[in-house]
C-alpha cells in the first residue's frame, strides 16, 4: 500500500546516519528531528528543515519515519519497576523464579514514607531499606539520590553496596514505560548531547535552564520530585500532539535524575517582565495588540483542540527572539472537563465558576484571557491592585470588574468586559475574540497612520 505524502510542517526522526549528502541533500544523524519543508518534485523525496542546525535540504522518505504524537495514557510511567504497597513476601513471589538482577521497588510497610528495593541474587530475593533523610534517599548513606528514578538509573550502571547490579526492572501490571514509549515515537533525547547552562526560571517544581542540544539552543525544565515528574508527564504528552506558531515548541524529553522538558527557547522571557521592562515608550498599542493577538491565535488552536490551559496569564506567556508571543506551561492542561486536580488555583486569573464549583471549561479560560488582557494594556501591572484573595473572590463574585487600565482603547476595554461576563455561555469564543480583536489592530494602525500624516503636514 503506497504511503501517503507527508505535508509541509510534519515532523520526522532519520533512521540512520547520512554523512556524506550529495549536493542539494541534508546531513543528518541517526534520531535527529527533521521538519518537511515542501514535497520534491523527485518521487518519495522531500526538502526538509534540521531542527537543530536550522539548514535545509533533500531528505528520501526511506531514511526516515514520522515522529508520532504520545496518545494521553494513564497507564504510562516513568517508574514502571514501581509496585506501591506491597508487602516483602508479596515482592518475593512477584520475582521468582528468575535470573539475577531483575528488581522491583517497594513502598516499606513497616518504615513508612521509606521504599524498599528488591533485587534477585543467586535463586533469592535481597530486600534493601531505601531511607528517606533531608530531601534525600539512600541505601547506605554513601551514595544519594534525588528520587527512585536517579537512584535506579545509578544502580543500573554501578554495582555499589548491592549484590548485583539492576539488569532487568519488573513491570508492575497496567503500567507501560514512559521511556520505551518516548523512545518508539521519537520523542527522547540523547542526555549525552544536552548541555545545561545559566538558570532563566524557577518554579514551584524544579528550575528552568537555558541549555544546547546538538548546537540548538533550548530552554530545559528539570523536574526532579518523581511523582511531580510522573504528574507532568502529561503535559509533555499533551504537547507532542501540539503545533502551532503560537505555542512553544516542545523539542523533546530527556530522562536522567528525574524529567528534562526541552523546549524551544524564547529569548526575551515572559511577557510580563517584557512588559514592565520596557514600558510604554518602547512598546507601541499596535504592539501590545499583537501580543494580545498572538495569544489569542495560540488559544483558539487550544480551543479547536478541545484543550483547556487553565492556568493563562502573561507570566505563562513567553516571547521569542523576534518578538512573538508563545504560550507556555501547560502543566495544568487538560481535556475540557469539569474535575479538578486540586491545585492551588492563581485567584486573580481564574473565573468565579470554577473557583467556585471547580469548573474548567474553555469559557473559564476565556475569563483568564480577560485577565491577561488587561495585564497587557497596563504593561504588566499585578491584576486588581492592592486587593487581597479574598476580597477579589468576594468582589467578583458580587459583580465588581477591573476599571481599564490608562489609555487602553475603549474596544481592547470592552473585550475585557465580554470576558468576565457572570454566566459563562456569554462569553465569546476565541475565534470571535480574534475576529474583533483583528478589527481593533486595523482601526488602531489607520488612527496611528493618520496622526503621523497630520504631524508631517504641520511641520511637527
Amino acid at each position: 500500500m503506497a504511503k501517503m505524502s507527508w505535508a509541509a510542517g510534519t515532523q520526522c526522526v532519520a533512521k540512520g546516519d547520512h554523512r556524506k549528502p550529495k549536493p542539494g541533500e541534508l546531513a543528518y544523524h541517526k534520531g535527529d528531528i527533521l521538519t518537511i519543508v515542501v514535497t520534491s518534485t523527485k518521487k518519495g523525496c522531500y526538502v526538509a528543515k534540521h531542527n537543530s542546525t536550522g539548514e535545509e535540504g533533500l531528505i528520501n522518505s526511506t531514511n526516515v519515519r514520522e515522529r508520532e504524537a504520545l496518545r494521553v495514557d494513564p497507564s504510562l510511567s516513568l517508574m514502571p519497576w514501581f509496585h506501591g504497597k506491597i508487602s516483602g513476601p508479596e515482592a518475593v513471589c512477584k520475582l521468582l523464579p528468575s535470573e539475577d538482577g531483575l528488581f522491583l521497588v517497594r513502598e516499606s510497610i513497616r518504615h513508612p514514607g521509606d521504599y524498599v528495593l528488591c533485587v534477585t541474587v543467586a535463586g533469592k530475593v535481597v530486600h534493601y531499606r531505601v531511607i528517606y533523610q533531608d530531601n534525600k534517599l539512600t541505601i547506605d548513606n554513601t551514595e544519594y539520590f534525588y528520587n527512585l528514578i536517579d537512584m535506579i538509573e545509578f544502580y543500573s550502571k554501578n554495582k555499589g553496596s548491592i549484590a548485583t547490579t539492576l539488569l532487568k526492572p519488573l513491570q508492575k501490571q497496567g503500567t507501560k514505560s514512559a521511556e520505551l514509549e518516548l523512545s518508539k515515537t521519537g520523542w527522547l533525547l540523547d542526555i549525552s548531547k544536552l548541555t545545561l547552562g545559566e538558570i532563566i526560571g524557577e518554579g514551584e517544581f524544579g528550575a528552568v535552564y537555558e541549555g544546547e542540544y546538538m548546537g540548538q539552543r533550548v530552554a530545559v525544565k528539570t523536574i526532579k520530585c518523581d511523582v511531580t515528574a510522573q504528574a507532568f508527564l502529561r503535559e509533555t504528552t499533551v504537547m507532542t500532539k501540539l503545533q502551532h506558531k503560537n505555542l512553544v515548541r516542545l523539542l523533546g524529553v530527556a530522562l536522567h535524575k528525574g524529567l528534562h522538558i526541552v523546549t524551544e527557547l524564547m529569548t526575551k522571557g515572559n511577557l510580563v517582565n517584557f512588559l514592565r521592562t520596557r514600558g510604554r515608550s518602547v512598546v507601541s498599542s499596535v504592539k501590545l495588540l499583537r501580543f494580545a493577538l498572538d495569544v489569542c491565535e495560540g488559544m483558539e488552536y487550544l480551543e479547536s483542540k478541545k484543550l483547556v490551559h487553565r492556568d493563562l496569564a502573561a507570566r505563562n506567556v513567553l516571547v521569542s527572539d523576534d518578538s512573538v508571543a508563545k504560550v507556555s506551561d501547560f502543566g495544568l492542561t487538560k481535556l475540557d472537563s469539569k474535575a479538578s486536580d486540586n491545585v492551588k488555583l492563581p485567584v486573580k486569573w481564574t473565573a468565579p465558576e470554577a473557583l467556585k464549583k471547580e469548573k474548567f471549561s474553555t469559557k473559564s479560560d476565556i475569563w483568564s484571557y480577560g485577565v491577561l488582557l488587561w495585564e497587557i494594556f497596563s504593561y504588566g501591572r499585578q491584576p486588581y491592585p492592592k486587593m487581597s484573595l479574598n476580597e477579589v473572590k468576594e468582589k467578583v463574585e458580587e459583580g465588581y470588574r477591573m476599571e481599564a487600565p490608562d489609555d487602553c482603547p475603549p474596544g481592547v476595554y470592552t473585550l475585557m468586559r465580554m470576558c468576565w461576563e457572570q454566566e459563562p455561555r456569554r462569553r465569546p469564543a476565541f475565534h470571535k475574540l480574534r475576529e474583533k480583536l483583528e478589527r481593533e489592530t486595523g482601526k488602531l494602525s489607520l488612527d496611528q497612520g493618520s496622526e503621523c500624516r497630520e504631524g508631517v503636514r504641520s511641520g511637527s
